[in-house]
């Protein structure tokens, strides 16, 4: 599990000091490892193929098993040799020299394996004993190297300020299962992705251990790594203009997320001060429930708003639904066909109720990596808009401000399962790839103010790796509603997704992405429009990256590129990416064909830097070039802006919702 470094000493002290640490390392192989520092009791681990320790992260080809636990083997045995030479500083130098951890190394170099065998399948079926918890440092230490230090006095403080999330709340609220429970391969890995998937953590690992004398027991291990949780945010440009707040996404290592924020501009004559908050209690109990509060009071948009919620979190998941209410006071601003700009003020209360019940689909019993994946899924859900303010509404103006009453039902179908791989939206934590389909049917009737219709809709989606070529995800979109034979506010959209196998160069490691994106809207209101002009770049917008009122239509095509090279730079604990690409649109109104219209360009190039362990969005320095967006005075634009994490697009069918114009 471990490979020499390039030889910096001669050949002859390099082979005496490996030579002199190989029988070092042997001497006290019959030691036990404790790297928990009191928080779990030491594991003995004589062998591995009589039903040693199992992680979920032993990737492995179908017929690459035995390997597996040779280097199983390997691990423990330099995890032992580790630990031995780290006690002493010149041990520690001599170790650092010689020798590179590259434990889990398939999924470090971001490898997937076509076919992946669930490690915890040797234990399926026995009991569930003792359940212990491992929480490390926010800094140096990762859950593959636990013996990791922090590399400067930045990270120590860093790591000491931090308050970890509290054993008895991951316990209680993030746990799949619990103790005297029969072990199930497929929930322990669903358990680890989920932790994976939330805010508070920056990774996870899940390990088995055999009880010693029991063939009928287990001992669970769970290891987790909080990320930097306190996030300030705010801007200083005089005593008159100023803004201050914080986002903290683990309140006291409770699990609970409290932002922020407060501004001020004293000389705006419409409102010189603006505040918003929330708070957020994810996952209640054992219940999975997850409870929010929203205030909202900014000069264009005041909003109240309170949730509860439970989504297929998954395939596991029986029930899952919401009900959601907010007050909304917004002043929306149109843009006319003359391009001419209207503030619309508009108020109204929101009700949403949705309930979702899925049954599980024995399909393709035959392959073990599928059965039981697949989901049959129906759902209900009432929608009311009530509004307070707004502009006078007839059969031809303003139709997008009726009063409404909806109620939509839908059936799908889910199957999906997860692939770990690195580098792809993260900058290397561990990510769960989605892989399978989904298509859902939905229906309803929208009770609305100016006259009652149906609506129909459906999408389809699919997501897989494909050997030597890439991960590729498609959707498909079509739905509107029906009034007297006639469509209206039709739409019909199509989204693809790509990225390649990560490429090694000796820059570092390298992939390629490409999107794109096509929506067109069938009888549309006559103020409703969709736009191509937006903020960002590359993948991390679905626009051109400049806003602009004169790029948008009914219709919009938008295609993507971007070349990302993860370097091995690491300046203070960020890492940097490289980042270059192309941006390309259409966009117009029917009286003129799609195609026909300009082609809208934009290029550009920068850096992005992250740390993993921090909240904090990635960092982005970028130089574009935008040769014809109209109206733009300044075709070369540069920009030091923050960039959002992607998420996967995954296949969980949840509420019956109306297909979105966008």
């Amino acid at each position: 599990m471990h490979q020499l470094r390039p030889a910096r000493q001669p050949n002859i002290l390099r082979h005496f000091l490996t030579g002199w640490l190989l029988l070092f390392g042997c001497g006290m192989a019959a030691g036990q490892v404790d790297t928990t520092k009191g928080y779990l009791p030491s594991i003995q681990i004589d062998t591995l193929t009589s039903g040693g320790t199992l992680d979920s992260m032993a990737t492995l080809r179908s017929m690459a098993i035995s390997d597996s636990i040779l280097m199983q083997r390997d691990s423990v045995f330099y995890t032992r040799l580790k630990t031995k030479m780290y006690k002493h500083r010149v041990t520690r130098q001599i170790y650092d020299a010689l020798f590179q951890d590259v434990y889990n190394s398939r999924v470090r170099t971001g490898e997937v394996n076509q076919i992946e065998v669930n490690p915890f399948k040797l234990f399926q079926g026995r009991i569930i004993g003792d359940i212990y918890f491992r929480r490390l440092g926010v800094f140096g230490q990762t859950v593959y190297d636990t013996l990791r230090k922090p590399n400067n006095w930045v990270e120590r403080v860093g790591s000491r300020l931090h308050t970890n999330t509290r054993e008895h709340v991951i316990r209680n609220s993030y746990l799949l299962f619990q103790q005297g429970d029969l072990l199930d391969p497929v929930v322990l890995r669903d358990n680890e992705r989920l932790l994976r998937s939330t805010s508070i953590f920056h990774d996870a690992r899940i390990l088995v251990v055999p009880r010693t004398g029991s063939r009928q027991f287990v001992d669970v291990y769970v290891i987790t790594q909080d990320v930097w949780s306190l996030l300030p945010n705010g801007g200083f440009g005089g005593l008159t203009n100023f803004s201050v707040g914080f986002d903290q996404v683990n309140f006291r290592g409770l699990g609970h997320q409290l932002f922020v924020q407060f501004a001020y501009s004293g000389t705006d004559p419409r409102q010189t001060t603006e505040y918003q908050a929330r708070y957020k209690v994810p996952f209640i109990g054992k219940t999975f429930l997850t409870a929010e509060a929203n205030r909202l009071y900014l000069r264009d948009l005041k909003q109240t708003s309170i949730k509860l919620y439970r989504p297929f979190i998954t395939p596991n998941t029986k029930y899952a639904g919401s009900v959601e209410w907010n007050h909304t006071q917004i002043n929306n601003r149109l843009v006319t066909r003359t391009d001419s700009v209207v503030l619309v003020p508009v108020s109204y209360d929101y009700t949403d109720v949705w309930v979702g019940r899925s049954f599980r689909l024995f399909y393709r019993q035959n392959d073990s990596e599928e059965k039981g994946r697949s989901r049959l899924i129906l759902a209900a859900r009432y929608t009311n808009y009530d509004y307070r303010k707004r502009p006078d509404i007839t059969a031809d103006t303003n139709q997008i401000y009726q009063d409404s009453r909806t109620v939509l039902a839908s059936v799908g179908f889910s199957r999906r399962k997860y692939t770990r791989d690195v580098l792809i939206y993260g900058f290397g934590r561990t990510e769960d790839v989605p892989i399978g389909e989904s298509v859902a049917a939905v229906v309803g009737i929208d009770n609305a103010e100016l006259g009652r219709r149906m609506y129909l809709g459906t999408n389809f989606s699919q997501g897989r790796y494909v050997r030597h070529v890439g991960y590729v995800y498609g959707l498909v979109n079509l739905g509107g509603y029906i009034r007297q034979n006639r469509i209206e506010q039709g739409v019909f959209s199509f989204e693809s997704n790509f990225f390649s196998p990560l490429m090694k160069t000796k820059w570092g490691n390298m992939r390629h992405f490409f999107n794109t994106r096509y929506t067109t809207g069938v009888n549309r209101f006559s103020n409703e429009y969709i736009v191509l002009g937006s903020s960002g770049s590359g993948i991390n917008t679905d626009g051109i990256g400049v806003n602009s009122d004169a790029l948008r239509g009914t219709r919009r095509w938008f295609v993507n590129y971007e070349n990302v090279l993860f370097s091995r730079l690491n300046l203070i604990g960020f890492r940097v990416a490289f980042v270059t690409f192309v941006n390309l649109g259409l966009v117009n109104f029917p009286d003129r064909p799609l195609l026909n219209g300009p082609l809208y360009q934009g290029y550009g190039l920068g850096f992005r830097l992250r740390n993993e362990n921090l909240t904090f969005t990635s960092f982005q320095i970028r130089l574009a070039y935008y040769p014809n967006i109209p109206n733009n005075t300044i075709p070369f634009r540069q920009s030091f802006e923050g960039v959002p994490t992607l998420r996967f697009r995954d296949f969980d069918l949840s509420a019956p919702q109306i297909i979105p114009y966008q």
